[in-house]
């Protein structure tokens, strides 16, 4: 009976203390979350927004008569905009523009669209890379908080794994533990606390999964966690596979600075260099018609080399992600240097496209879209039931948190689980040992005081 006793006190206690780390976890990321998911939200329909936006610009009427050369057409795009030529985009489809992208004196690079049948320059605006246009370039530097530079970086990482962790807090809590309802369903009326804690526990319950993967697929491109799984990928043999680069010399410029939309696991790899450095650089019709001889989906891109031993590279990031691309082509020459498609990669390489792409609401179109919009909207709805369920339970003045349990094997629990989430998550488990300490220290104050 007393062992029934204590293992129910451990228990509870053990409850309690991860409601209580739940809680202040919850507290420091609330504010990320919800920026990531409105973020997330409207990046996930970055084309339609786009094309809604700048229709004038990106849309123009089909018509029967053949397009123009792309030198006619960057030509045109020269002649209203000087400057250098950095990139050329053909049109994706019958009643697309082509891109142009330009760098004038003022040291900016600009796109300029210009209509394929009659070479009229429709506008142009800021290049916005892969985000298609200002708009959506802000919208996905606010999403991964890189207005703030590194240590932001490092935050939003630690945020990605705190989400996992709270995920499976938030499921530990939720657990049936005899309660008839708040299960699957939501007790009570709307406004009462037991409405707010049904609301945000089966709500979270229903999407954990969706919240752990968009969590996952987005740490690839942190600093700290993706640098090493990069690392890892390579030293399995599971990254790109080796020797790509072996007969040719490359640049010091990573492909990432080369390309709107690198694949991630080649994205600090560097850049190609010509065979030569002098000659005539090959005509951007002919690079455009190899490049549609390969067989590269529509809606590619080429880069434009600056440098004598610079290379062309056309590279696209279509919605299905089977049809991704990156083709280096010699400047002089035009032949083709290297050729890369999604099954080139490493199987690691391969995960990360996909989880990516999905990730970005492309890969199974608009159910696609409106699944990932949905959890997000969810993930909306969590964190404001939570600010209103801690609203309704808090006594005037004070923070309310859940009370540190008397349990000393609490906090060594806390500990173990800031070590192995460390292990995974580094900036989560730095965190962790913090808050540990504190609650360590606490118990300890605690202990003296009753001592």
């Amino acid at each position: 009976m007393s062992h029934t006793l204590q293992s129910g006190a451990i228990s509870s206690a053990l409850y309690r203390a991860v409601w209580r780390w739940h809680f202040f976890a919850g507290l420091l990321i609330l504010p990320f979350v919800v920026l990531i998911a409105v973020t997330g939200a409207i990046y996930l329909f970055k084309d339609e927004i786009n094309d809604g936006l700048h229709r004038n610009l990106r849309i123009v009427a089909p018509q029967s008569v053949a397009q123009l050369a792309p030198s006619e057409l960057v030509a045109k795009a020269l002649e209203a905009h000087p400057g250098t030529l950095k990139g050329y985009a053909p049109p994706a489809a019958a009643d697309r523009s082509a891109e142009v992208k330009i760098v004038g004196a003022d040291g900016l690079k600009d796109t300029l669209y210009v209509n394929p049948y009659n070479g009229q320059v429709l506008g142009g605006l800021w290049d916005g890379g892969f985000a298609g246009s200002p708009s959506m370039y802000v919208v996905r530097k606010l999403h991964s908080l890189q207005y703030v530079g590194w240590v932001a970086e490092r935050f939003i990482e630690g945020v990605a794994g705190w989400m996992v962790l709270m995920t499976a807090s938030g499921v530990y809590l939720w657990w049936p533990r005899g309660q008839a309802g708040g299960i699957v369903t939501v007790r009570g009326e709307p406004g009462k606390r037991v409405f707010w804690r049904d609301l945000h526990a089966v709500t979270g319950v229903f999407v954990s999964a969706f919240i752990v993967f968009l969590a996952m697929t987005g740490l690839p491109w942190s600093g700290y966690w993706g640098k090493h799984f990069y690392s890892f990928s390579y030293a399995i043999g599971m990254g790109m596979p080796d020797g790509y680069w072996d007969s040719y010399p490359v640049s010091t410029i990573p492909l990432k600075d080369t390309v709107d939309r690198a694949p991630w696991i080649i994205e600090n790899q560097p850049t190609p260099l010509s065979k030569t450095a002098t000659g005539v650089p090959a005509k951007l019709d002919d690079v455009v018609k190899t490049v549609d001889s390969l067989g590269v989906a529509p809606g590619y891109a080429i880069s434009v080399p600056t440098k004598p031993d610079g290379v062309f590279t056309a590279s696209v990031y279509p919605d299905d992600i089977r049809q991704e691309r990156v083709v280096h082509l010699d400047q002089y020459s035009g032949k083709v240097l290297f050729d890369m498609g999604l099954n080139d990669l490493g199987v690691f390489g391969r995960m990360a496209e996909w989880g990516v792409s999905i990730h970005m609401g492309q890969a199974f179109g608009l159910a696609n879209q409106l699944v990932l919009l949905a959890a997000l909207i969810a993930m909306v709805l969590m964190a404001g039931s939570g600010v209103v369920m801690w609203w309704k339970r808090r006594p005037a003045g004070t923070l309310s948190a859940p009370r540190l349990p008397a349990n000393a094997q609490i906090p060594k629990t806390l500990l173990g689980m800031a070590v192995v989430a460390g292990l995974f998550f580094p900036m989560v488990g730095i965190s962790m040992l913090a808050f540990a300490a504190f609650e360590l220290l606490s118990h300890g104050v605690r202990a003296t005081r009753t001592a």
